[in-house]
């Protein structure tokens, strides 16, 4: 049996040597990043600025993120050496029934609370820049959830789809004058069209191989979206119009919103015997309608990914992601399984592209580069492939937390007024990804339902799973 004395001498040995070895290279790294600033004086001229105590708050970040790794990964190989004990299993609270229902109550009364809470003012800012946003990267996650998550098919060129329903909204709108109803389910089937175009040359591809065509796909997209400038605007872009309420715009002239509201709630009125409702018009109600579309498109998401789970079709997509040879042994047609994961994920992606495009009223290249592609499959890998609940909670957490960044005024105190939180959020949201990829692997829902059970439905807990074998 080894000593305890040596083994905590041998551990502190190894955390002092790791802790000697992150110091340096976060040296290496923050001295020149943080450590050094340009600036332009008086004179015209460009000067460089030294800030010591930044660079060396920095580098005590970065060694203080590797003793909290290191104690993790600690506590997790003490953990799996415990002896094994039995214990009975805990009845499952009865409250937890209600968490779905509170969770839809909360969804749509949002925008009202908000009202509540900070008036009109902060309907832009808190449902617009947190609630719209965070549900077309919730509905974009779950869309790729189902290539990834159930299929799993590495996807690294998904923005593709989304860039696909956003130009064919845009183009169809322009030059045909469709509405956006119309252009959306339009659009979406465009989009499934080219996953299945993307699916028949990676048929007989898996892994790295699979993900750099994806990851080729996407950029060939991009670039044909930014130099066919006859089509698309180049990078110029192209305007969309704004989304009615199937055909009563959202201003304030006489058949606009307000108008329309104004008289159906005076008819209302008038046969109770009250009296006649004046709806001013506001730019707010907008957000409003834009919020609840989107929560009905990520709701009908959901819907139907949880129902694909349930059907021969999402049964096949988790055999294929377990194993793809015993798929063909027991005489699963993988050409269309792969197929239909990559048109249902690119529908989904489409019809967040339209959304998009009528959200913006505008559609240009530059917001369809790699780094979207990057930002939902992490999500994705974040949450729990192939969790639904586990995805909402991890785009939650990544865009509400790049928006977050944007209201920590009080770090300029620290690191100076040009300091802007905002643009080290990938360094941030990476290093919180480390972290909690050592302490929760699979993401933060580790547990699978099977679709199918015999006699007694039982959650796979991440004791019982090995990665590609539950």
């Amino acid at each position: 049996m080894a000593d305890p004395t040596s083994t905590k001498t041998a551990a502190a040995s190894t955390l002092g040597k790791g802790i000697l070895v992150v110091g340096l290279v976060a040296l290496g790294l923050f001295g020149p990043l943080i450590g050094l600033k340009t600036e332009q004086n008086m004179s015209n001229e460009l000067i460089l600025l030294f800030r010591p105590w930044h660079a060396l708050l920095a580098i005590f970040a970065a060694i203080a993120v590797y003793v909290i790794i290191s104690g993790v990964k600690s506590a997790r190989s003490a953990y799996a050496d415990r002896p094994k004990v039995q214990v009975a299993a805990t009845p499952q609270n009865p409250l937890l029934r209600y968490v779905p229902s509170a969770g839809f109550a909360f969804l749509f009364a949002y925008p009202l609370l908000v009202i509540l809470i900070t008036g009109v003012t902060g309907v832009p800012k808190w449902v617009d820049n947190f609630g719209i946003l965070i549900l077309i990267y919730v509905m974009l996650g779950w869309g790729l959830n189902i290539v990834v998550g159930l299929a799993g098919l590495l996807d690294l060129g998904y923005v593709a789809f989304y860039a696909i329903g956003s130009y064919s909204y845009a183009l169809l709108s322009f030059h045909l004058g469709w509405s956006f109803w119309l252009c959306l389910p339009v659009a979406g089937i465009l989009a499934a069209f080219w996953g299945v175009i993307l699916g028949f040359p990676v048929l007989r591809l898996r892994g790295d191989y699979l993900a750099i065509v994806t990851l080729a796909f996407g950029e060939i997209i991009y670039l044909v979206a930014k130099n066919w400038r006859d089509l698309t605007g180049g990078g110029a872009g192209i305007s969309a119009p704004r989304i009615t309420f199937f055909g009563i715009k959202f201003d304030g002239t006489p058949n606009g919103f307000a108008a329309w509201a104004s008289w159906v709630f005076s008819g209302i009125s008038e046969t109770f015997g009250g009296p006649e409702v004046i709806i001013p018009a506001a730019p707010w109600y907008r957000t409003m309608f834009l919020y609840y579309v989107i929560l009905a498109l990520a709701l009908l998401t959901a819907y139907v990914t949880l129902r694909l789970r349930r059907l021969p079709v999402g049964r096949a997509w988790e055999a294929l992601r377990e194993d793809e040879i015993a798929c063909r042994s027991l005489g699963l047609n993988t050409t269309n399984t792969k197929l239909t994961a990559f048109a249902t994920g690119a529908l989904f992606g489409g019809l967040a592209g339209a959304f998009f495009g009528a959200r913006q009223g505008f559609v240009d290249p530059e917001g369809f580069r790699f780094i979207e592609s990057a930002i939902i499959l992490s999500i994705v890998v974040l949450g729990g492939m192939g969790s639904v609940i586990g995805v909402a909670l991890a785009a939650v957490a990544m865009q509400g937390g790049t928006e977050i960044l944007r209201e920590l005024g009080f770090l300029k105190s620290i690191f100076g007024e040009e300091f802007k939180p905002e643009l080290f959020r990938m360094l941030i949201f990476g290093s919180a990804m480390v972290i909690i990829m050592l302490w929760k692997p699979r993401g933060f829902v580790s547990v699978r339902r099977p679709t199918a059970f015999l006699h007694e439905e039982k959650a796979i807990g991440l004791d019982n799973v090995k990665e590609g074998h539950g």
